[in-house]
């Protein structure tokens, strides 16, 4: 196998075979790579991934073996559907680790998303719901779980963060996730913390609302605080965000439960303004954090977490058509997740002028430019 596929090698060629022992056609990490090239190049189906290594199977001889040719499309079906969903999900883990660092202090966004048309209801299987943590900076996937069908979130979230290095990072989680467990395993692997607090922490967002309704009262005299405000303009519309970060000794007294937080440092208060024309919208949203109280800093990383939206799960359905997919067999689903990450990641980590898109089709008709996005892992 050449170099361009020697750190999928590294880290996947560890996966177990879920095959029969001596009645395989094809080898296992070509099925993967194989599958990844195809993905990269816009393939959304098994038949389709078939058909890119058909057309394909020059070029990828110059650096596998394809002892037996390419799989047929129900190959690859019975493959991922077998293949441990949750070994792949490592794996994935440990090649992001290798190839793309996170530095330090960068935001890494936990958030949930349903992959819609992974449900068949002939068989009762609900759609699979999937929590992902995502690099603002970089704009890559670090990692994925699967939410298990008896659970929630809540039990995914901390199984991520502990498959995932962390170390020196800002993780902002919404509500869902504002649990006194995974703020401490957060702390626990040497990363800081940003969580949306609502009324799913019912005493603790009222507290929370309570102190600074107090603290505007007095006008935040003697409050140990800081405040940052921006404001941006983009096509008539006129957006402008305050944040209030409070580290008074006084809160934390007067916040019920405080002790039960890992490290917490900062209750936050944001508010968005917009207005378009006469339109005027106003929310307001509540935070605690074991940064200290840089109303800047945090204001930032919340920021960054609102992107996840558009930035990464728009993507998924509207680049690779995630939420369109009908593949539902087995592990299949959350498996072909991973190969969408894994080919979002080696996109964005071409320096090269164009969308996602663009590169995919361009990825798709040059081998030159596929075997370039390759080379760079």
């Amino acid at each position: 196998m050449s170099e361009m596929a020697t750190s999928l090698e590294a880290c996947f060629g560890e996966l177990v075979d879920p095959r029969v022992v001596g009645r395989c056609d094809h080898k296992l990490l070509d099925i993967i790579i194989i599958a990844v090239c195809a993905v990269i190049t816009g393939a959304e189906s098994w038949v389709e991934i078939e058909t890119f290594g058909q057309m394909k199977q020059e070029w990828l001889k110059t650096f596998l073996e394809l002892p037996n040719g390419i799989p047929a499309h129900d190959t690859f079906g019975r493959v991922f559907a077998a293949l441990d969903g949750e070994a792949f999900q490592t794996c994935f883990a440990r090649w992001v680790e290798g190839v793309f660092k996170a530095t330090q202090g960068q935001v890494v966004a936990v958030d949930g998303k349903t992959v819609r048309r992974s449900h068949d209801k002939a068989i009762g299987k609900k759609a699979i719901h999937m929590v992902s943590a995502w690099a603002h900076q970089s704009g890559i996937v670090l990692g994925q779980r699967k939410v298990d069908d008896k659970s929630n979130e809540i039990t995914a979230i901390p199984e991520l963060l502990r498959l995932l290095n962390v170390s020196g990072c800002i993780v902002t989680i919404d509500a869902m996730g504002c649990q006194k467990t995974i703020a401490q395993t957060i702390r626990d692997e040497k990363a800081d913390y940003v969580l949306r607090v609502k009324d799913n922490q019912g005493n603790l967002h009222q507290d929370l609302q309570d102190w600074f309704t107090y603290a505007d009262q007095v006008n935040f005299a003697n409050i140990l605080h800081s405040y940052a405000e921006t404001v941006n303009k983009d096509h008539g519309r006129l957006e402008i965000r305050r944040c209030w970060a409070i580290a008074d000794p006084l809160a934390f007294e007067y916040i019920r439960h405080y002790q039960g937080w890992a490290d917490l440092q900062t209750i936050v208060r944001v508010q968005r303004e917009r207005r378009l024309g006469e339109k005027v919208e106003r929310e307001e949203a509540y935070y605690i954090s074991s940064l200290s109280h840089n109303a800047f800093g945090l204001l930032h990383a919340i920021r960054s977490h609102w992107r996840v939206e558009n930035s990464f799960h728009w993507v998924l359905d509207m680049t690779f058509g995630e939420d369109d997919s009908r593949i539902r067999m087995g592990d299949s689903p959350q498996n072909m997740a991973v190969l969408r990450h894994l080919a979002l990641n080696i996109l964005k980590k071409d320096s090269s002028k164009g969308s996602l898109r663009q590169k995919r089709y361009k990825a798709a008709l040059d081998d030159s430019f596929l075997s370039r996005l390759l080379h760079q892992l």
